[in-house]
Formats: structure tokens, sequence, C-alpha cells
């Protein structure tokens, strides 16, 4: 009796362990969701919190891009799309951001289900001539599926802080008065939920960013 049941606890305990591991293999190959200012991931293969895991969406926006076009939620909708937040007379961390930035570009170019968003911190400097002049300086033309966008500097600043909690500090929401200036990517899903913030001075990171995209296109 003892033998069996001593196999009975290991045969539990290798359902436990393929459970667990099924379970982690699931976390491992989906992306989390961001619904709070603090980036707490939020993973669907945990039925405790899946009912909450779909909170936070970007909220409607309307803005011009580099050409003179217009640019809403609806451009996006259906595709996944990279947000960062840049101005075209930045010295320090912009330069690096656009470099690593073209990267992800050239690995989407044409795929028109993936867009890359870069809002205007100084939108009163980054007039649409401005911002074509800028594209055309840093050689992003037309078969990259990028808008830099310019608009109302406080939908702009309302839209980064309360829709993509795009902060220097990690869930420090700041006065709409108050610069904007951030490192942070994030990445948006066909819905409109955040699944990923990197930062886009690091190249591994623009490397995860790559992956993630891929991996956000397959499920």
């Amino acid at each position: 009796m003892l033998q069996t049941a001593f196999l009975k606890i290991s045969l539990c305990s290798m359902v436990l362990m393929g459970w667990s591991c099924a379970n982690e293999q699931e976390k491992s190959t989906s992306l989390p969701y961001y619904n709070t200012p603090d980036f707490t991931p939020v993973f669907l293969a945990d039925q405790t919190v899946a009912k909450s895991a779909e909170t936070h969406y970007i909220p409607a926006f309307d803005f011009t891009n580099q050409y003179g076009e217009r640019i809403t939620n609806q451009t996006v909708q259906g595709k996944v799309h990279v947000a960062s937040f840049i101005f075209t007379r930045c010295g320090s961390i912009c330069p690096k951001m656009i470099h690593h930035l073209k990267q992800v570009a050239t690995a989407f170019e044409k795929d028109t289900t993936t867009v890359l968003l870069s809002y205007s911190v100084t939108p009163w400097i980054d007039s649409v001539p401005r911002l074509k002049f800028f594209t055309e300086e840093n050689k992003i033309d037309r078969t990259f599926n990028w808008h830099f966008l310019t608009g109302d500097k406080a939908s702009i600043y309302t839209l980064a802080r309360k829709g993509y909690f795009a902060e220097e500090d990690l869930g420090f929401t700041k006065d709409s008065t108050e610069f904007l200036h951030t490192e942070h990517l994030l990445l948006v899903d066909q819905k409109s939920r955040i699944r990923g913030i990197y930062n886009g001075t690091l190249q591994l990171e623009i490397e995860q960013l790559i992956k993630d995209i891929q991996l956000l296109k397959q499920q």
C-alpha cells in the first residue's frame, strides 16, 4: 500500500509539474497586458486575472503627419503599432532612438499591418514642413510605415501620459504643462492595448521589440 500511495503521489506531482510548465510556457509565448502606469504585467494564462486583463485601451486621437495627412486611431485600428515621443531639435536621446526605430521600420518595411507613430513633444516647433525635412534628413521615406505627428500640445501630452503611460519615471503622471521627454517605446496591439514597453536607446531592447512584434502578429 505504501508503494501504491507513493506511486499516486509521484503521478500527481508529475501532473502538477506538467501543468506548471505548460502554464509557464504559455506565458513565455504570449505577451502580457499593461493596464496601469506602474506597468504591472497581466497574463491571460493566469485565469484569476484574465477577466481584468483588458481594461486599458489607447483612446481616440487625431493628429497630422509629416506629409500633411490626418492620422487618427482609425489609422492603426486592426494593426500593431509602436509609439515613441521625440522632437526634431533633440540632441540627446532622440538621435539614438531614431536610429534604433529605423531598424524596426526596416524589419517591417512595406508591411501595412505594422505602424510606427512618433509624436512630437514640441509641436509648436515641429510643424508639418519641419517634420518632413527631418524625415528626409534621416532618410525615412514612405516605404517605412512611419508617421511623425504634430498637433495640439495638450492633446499630445494627455495622450502620452494617460493613454500610453509614457513618462521618464514609470507611473508618475505630471501636469500637461510640464515637458515630456522619455526614451520609452510602447508596443500596442491590434485592439489598442499596451503589450510592451522598451528602452529606445538600447540595442538589445530593440531586438526584443522586433521579436515581440512578430509574436503579436501571429496571435
